[in-house]
């Protein structure tokens, strides 16, 4: 399909840089755009053993053919965009809308020194809200004021929009997850804008009817960072039993864990207009699974966990990752 928006369909962590790295090679598309906030989500995936972690590019970054874009509702920290085209190596590919906001050092002193953003929200101190709340007001510095970014400046939605209509693929990573939404999430406990795919959208600069399919990511049981209501909750012993137990991106911080959540899934698929399912991390919850790449070959009590996901939900599972590794992926497209 020429343009495919990947989101989250819980609260984030879902493995949405898992399953754009594998998309971008199997599928090997011409661009890959991010949408969503800004540097405050970190997404991570493994290639033969080695971990990377990107905050600022999409996570098409392995994919020497594929063009990176950030859309211009992504807010850009310089340093971390500078840091990450020189890591891997991607300058001459590395594409960042004129009018991305800028988050510069006032924003990450207020987000850090916030009591109720900082203790009682429980953000990432990226400076992420303080900017987007500049950027409402009409404060902002924009990606075009910045010299040392002016390399890498763009028109991301002409070029997306050029490439959409000339049959190019093109993918697109939202970041965050569904309920960590501005306005369909559980405010407060949200972040400082929309993050749905109608949002994602709107973020690199295309109208809705240039999607072909929203593919929603769920993980294998559902996790959460920070504060807000988690369904379910298991307490961080019962997480460790489940080897649940996982640690955020950005901050490190411990994640809070809860089984999957089967009416949580439904209303992410509607409020997203999803049409089809990626599922992370079965293996986690199936060990027997751990980088099974045919789904004919999965432990039976596997199998019948990703059939009742599409029974309740009435889309198909047509990606399972069973493994840390990008390949550990069974492609059922």
């Amino acid at each position: 399909m020429p343009c495919v928006v990947t989101v989250g369909g819980f609260y984030g962590d879902e493995g949405k840089g898992k399953v754009v790295a594998y998309l971008s090679i199997k599928d090997n598309f011409d661009i890959a755009a991010r949408g969503g906030v800004g540097p405050n989500a970190g997404h991570t995936f493994i290639q033969n053993g080695k971990e990377y972690k990107v905050r600022m590019l999409p996570s098409a970054v392995l994919n020497a053919n594929t063009r990176l874009l950030v859309g211009a509702g992504v807010l850009v920290e310089p340093s971390i965009l500078l840091k990450e085209i020189q890591t891997f190596n991607t300058t001459d590919r590395t594409f960042v809308d004129f009018q991305c906001g800028i988050i510069d050092n006032v924003h990450q002193d207020k987000d850090k020194s916030n009591d109720h953003l900082k203790k009682v929200i429980g953000t990432t101190g990226s400076g992420t809200g303080p900017a987007n709340a500049d950027r409402a007001l009409r404060n902002i510095k924009l990606a075009k004021d910045i010299p040392e970014i002016a390399l890498y400046l763009e028109d991301v939605s002409n070029s997306i929009n050029h490439a959409i209509d000339t049959n190019e693929k093109v993918l697109i990573e939202g970041t965050q997850g569904t309920f960590l939404s501005l306005f369909h999430g559980t405010y407060p406990f949200v972040t400082s804008k929309d993050v749905t795919a109608s949002a994602i959208c709107s973020d690199v600069g295309i109208g809705p009817k240039k999607v072909d399919d929203v593919l929603i990511v769920f993980k294998s049981y559902v996790t959460r960072v920070g504060e807000g209501p988690l369904n379910c909750e298991i307490t961080p012993e019962q997480a460790r039993e489940k080897n649940w137990l996982e640690f955020g991106s950005v901050t490190g911080r411990q994640r809070r864990s809860a089984p999957f959540d089967y009416d949580l899934a439904k209303k992410a698929i509607q409020v997203n207009s999803a049409t089809q399912i990626a599922l992370t991390k079965l293996d986690v919850l199936y060990p027997q699974a751990k980088g099974i790449k045919d789904f004919s070959k999965l432990p039976q009590e596997a199998k019948d966990f990703v059939s009742n996901i599409e029974s309740e939900t009435g889309l198909p599972v047509t990606i399972v990752g069973t493994g840390a590794e990008i390949m550990d992926t069974i492609d059922r497209r």
